[in-house]
């Protein structure tokens, strides 16, 4: 009877250590021992950031090709996507309108020709009875100034059969310049006058590449480059990466050219625009992509990204405080290319001590065993 009280009452009292304590641990250790977790000194660094952004590629060159004169198309001479060169045929329009012109200018030549011959023949006849006093001076003077009037008019026909042809010759539709054929909407017997586009040329030896960026990011572009103006600092932007849509990377480096001089007020945005050279003619007008833009930083904090944690939209790293204790702050950051770093912008000050690993446990005012 005695013995089973003893047994009792030690049971208890393990139930009220157990309850006075409920992380001992009676092996040794426990929940709050602290860890050992490694930590890093923060020192200044140099980073290369970059900035991407949508972009549209658009030819050099990107011209209408549009008839001007009225008519049905007669021929087509290149296929959607052709290359072309300057001065080659791409349509022939069919302009019952200019041969009509072309064959009355051509009738008005001969009809003034012949008044010319006509006048010259009076004058001749005249002349020489004006010259023995068988009519008068004034009679002769008459004839000549009729002659003069006929090859004006011959000349005045001359030049509207001129213009009649070259009408007519607007019949062949040409290229203005090399490039790339576009869509061609329009088939034979197609009716098509000037307001019509036949197909588009782009001339694509070099791209535009356009693409917008908000006002903050272009102070932020443009800060800290050498130039008075913006156009000397555009000149000393660095060269820009083309990756296109499948995810490629374009060889040929690009340079921004121009920066518009109005911010959108509807967007916020500034419009810029970036030149690829195209020798081989992989870029086409009308391909889309992304622009990487880069920025290299000098005298920056640089962490790991596994050394913060995202909470709420906000990033966290932890500052070690007397050796012991790991102090949430919350800090701001721009992600590097690799997407393995952070260059920290706020919140962290060379010489701070952080924890750089075990940020899933780790909580504010830990307490930690600094493994350096």
């Amino acid at each position: 009877m005695n013995v089973k009280k003893i047994v009792i009452g030690a049971m208890a009292l393990l139930v009220m250590v157990s309850c006075g304590n409920k992380n001992a641990n009676p092996f040794g250790g426990g929940a709050d021992t602290p860890r050992e977790y490694k930590t890093a000194v923060l020192s200044r660094q140099s980073a290369q950031l970059e900035s991407v952004y949508p972009v549209t590629i658009k030819g050099q060159e990107d011209i209408e090709i549009r008839p001007r004169i009225d008519g049905f198309i007669d021929a087509i001479y290149v296929d959607e996507g052709s290359v072309v060169k300057k001065g080659q045929i791409l349509f022939k329009i069919n302009s019952p309108a200019a041969d009509q012109a072309v064959t009355t200018a051509e009738a008005a030549v001969n009809s003034a020709n012949a008044q010319v011959q006509t006048a010259q023949l009076n004058v001749d006849r005249i002349k020489p009875l004006a010259d023995k006093g068988i009519v008068s001076a004034t009679q002769l003077e008459t004839y000549r100034n009729a002659l003069l009037s006929s090859q004006a008019a011959l000349a005045q026909a001359n030049a509207q059969l001129k213009n009649a042809r070259a009408t007519k010759s607007w019949a062949e539709v040409t290229s203005p310049v090399d490039g790339v054929a576009g869509s061609i909407p329009f088939r034979l017997g197609s009716l098509v006058n000037s307001a019509n586009v036949l197909t588009t040329v782009s001339s694509i030896d070099n791209v535009f590449a356009y693409f917008s960026i908000n006002e903050k990011d272009l102070v932020s572009l443009l800060a800290g480059l050498e130039g008075n103006t913006q156009a000397e600092k555009i000149n000393n932007l660095p060269e820009v990466t083309l990756k296109m849509a499948d995810g490629a990377v374009y060889p040929e480096k690009g340079k921004i050219k121009t920066i518009t001089g109005q911010v959108n007020i509807t967007t916020g945005s500034v419009n810029l625009r970036a030149d690829f050279p195209n020798k081989n003619g992989l870029l086409r007008s009308g391909f889309s992509g992304n622009i990487s833009i880069p920025q290299y930083m000098e005298n920056v904090i640089v962490i790991p990204q596994d050394a913060t944690k995202s909470q709420q939209n906000k990033h966290l790293a932890y500052k070690v405080q007397g050796d012991t204790v790991a102090v949430q702050t919350v800090i701001s950051v721009i992600s590097t290319p690799d997407g393995k770093n952070y260059v920290v912008t706020n919140g962290l000050n060379v010489g701070d001590r952080i924890v750089t690993e075990g940020m899933v446990t780790m909580t504010d005012g830990k307490k930690i065993i600094v493994k350096k």
